[in-house]
């Protein structure tokens, strides 16, 4: 299962063979050294670890620089382990790239959307506003989620006000639009989640 670390670096839109026009997002995907590989028979399943993300060594702890180091890899920010459903033919200190991905081919993509703050319930999970008119001050407000007299609690699970956004969000079933692989650039069509300059996971979907 092809699998690769990428930095979002923005949207924007290009022409087709056809004439049409494609909304894409641009990736920044690899180069991804290995710096680990896990097998079912010594620790239980079956992974690929890559590292992604040039950095200074100072801002990196021993271990993680003589882990990096057992892999003859360069200081890198981010380790990912991509579980695989058999073992992999990749070894410690190869690279993966662009290239493990072609154009037409469907992938899904794990980010952390963007972080909105602390929300009502109106923008969180898009309640209806109370009336404005005749001096009422239910405008914004959530309403009544009592529960009477009996359980005189409030149900765990209700939607309410709360911290919006800055979860993993897995987008499924986009579709790779072109892969330069000299630039280690991906563009895939529609909405990628995070900001720009997040770092996201693709796997291929399918």
């Amino acid at each position: 299962m092809p699998a690769i670390l990428a930095k979002k670096l923005g949207m924007t839109q290009i022409f087709l063979d056809d004439g049409s026009v494609a909304r894409v997002t641009v990736l920044e995907a690899g180069p991804c050294p290995v710096t680990a590989v896990r097998t079912r028979e010594r620790d239980g399943y079956d992974a690929v670890q890559l590292a992604f993300g040039a950095t200074r060594e100072r801002r990196l702890t021993k271990p993680e620089l003589g882990h990096l180091k057992k892999a003859d890899a360069p200081p890198m920010k981010h380790l990912v382990e991509f579980r695989q459903q058999e073992p992999t033919e990749l070894k410690v200190g190869e690279t993966v790239t662009a290239e493990a991905f072609e154009a037409g081919g469907k992938v899904k993509i794990s980010g952390t959307s963007k972080g909105k703050g602390f929300q009502g319930t109106i923008k969180r999970h898009g309640f209806k506003r109370g009336p404005k008119s005749h001096g009422s001050h239910n405008v914004r407000a959530p309403g009544s989620i009592g529960a009477s007299a009996f359980p005189a609690r409030v149900f765990k699970g209700l939607r309410g006000p709360g911290q919006t956004g800055n979860v993993r969000i897995t987008q499924r079933g986009l579709t790779i639009v072109s892969v330069d692989a000299a630039e280690n650039l991906i563009l895939v069509r529609g909405a990628v989640p995070g900001p720009r300059g997040g770092v996201v996971e693709v796997r291929s979907d399918g």
